[in-house]
């Protein structure tokens, strides 16, 4: 079967913004670095900074709305005292909260409203009626959720289908070639990739446990992946793009200088042969889920 045309269609790369410093100056010059380097995508949700993080994507979009699509996340609700959040995916919190995600946006429509989670007891046909309710009314375009759970997204995938799904996806996770990407190469629906970096512990960050792995192994794989010709940033974003199911990767950053290296290192990826990333898969252990199956 040929791999459908996705409904949702960003770049390859895209910015997340959590990552982004609360500083309202520093935070706009990395929205507008990635702008002005073609970045069309940029991921934030209402969880993040307390709706500050939205604020301020808002605030650097303002002049720039048409040249980029805004991905936000709904479902953890902060609550009154500010103590902690509690997971709220019911219908008549979703259809208020986007409104409340609107106004810090500046927006009369986000591109990509997302499930912030979620697991298979939730009431999936009350949350995916909110999307479409917003749907309806224009305050959205697309829907998606956030999920490495095979049983929900296949749950959902049943009921609704989403444009998109995010998931983590790396070599030190490589969960989701199981089943997972198989079957979403298959449709419409594309993968918004997260921790393509496996928070940079596969480039220069301090190795820790991860998934399985101790930090000493974790180690094992920084130095392979820095032993290339190639970037490891260039590797890595090959290794997740090379997915047919994959439609972006979801990268953060914290400085411009962060951002420019980043679209230096898609563009150096761009040059790496398809089959030297199939060697480096073939060299690594891949690993399956255990739970939520």
């Amino acid at each position: 079967m040929n791999n459908p045309k996705a409904s949702f269609s960003p770049t390859e790369i895209a910015l997340g913004c959590m990552s982004l410093p609360e500083d309202e100056k520093s935070a706009l010059s990395i929205i507008h670095a990635a702008i002005d380097h073609g970045i069309r995508l940029l991921d934030t949700a209402d969880l993040y900074q307390k709706g500050h993080n939205e604020s301020l994507v808002g605030k650097a979009i303002r002049d720039r709305r048409e040249e980029v699509m805004i991905a936000t996340k709904v479902g953890n609700q902060w609550r009154d005292d500010g103590s902690g959040w509690d997971w709220n995916p019911k219908k008549e919190y979703i259809l208020k909260a986007v409104d409340q995600s609107l106004r810090r946006l500046q927006l009369d429509t986000i591109d990509l409203y997302q499930l912030h989670g979620g697991t298979i007891d939730d009431p999936w046909e009350e949350t995916l009626e909110a999307f479409e309710i917003l749907k309806n009314q224009g305050k959205i375009k697309e829907f998606g959720i956030s999920s490495i759970r095979p049983n929900v997204i296949r749950k959902v995938m049943e009921l609704q289908p989403p444009a998109t799904i995010m998931m983590q996806y790396n070599p030190l996770d490589r969960r989701a070639e199981e089943v997972v990407f198989p079957v979403l190469a298959q449709t419409s629906t594309r993968v918004l990739v997260r921790g393509a970096f496996a928070k940079g512990m596969l480039i220069d960050k301090e190795a820790k446990d991860f998934l399985g792995y101790d930090a000493s192994k974790v180690s094992s794989f920084q130095s392979f992946f820095n032993s290339f010709d190639y970037s490891p940033e260039s590797l890595l974003i090959r290794f997740g793009l090379d997915q047919k199911a994959v439609g972006s990767l979801v990268i953060g950053a914290s400085s411009v200088h962060q951002v420019e290296k980043m679209v230096r290192s898609y563009e150096e990826s761009k040059g790496i042969d398809p089959d030297l990333i199939q060697a480096i898969r073939r060299k690594l252990p891949a690993n399956f889920y255990q739970d939520h199956r």
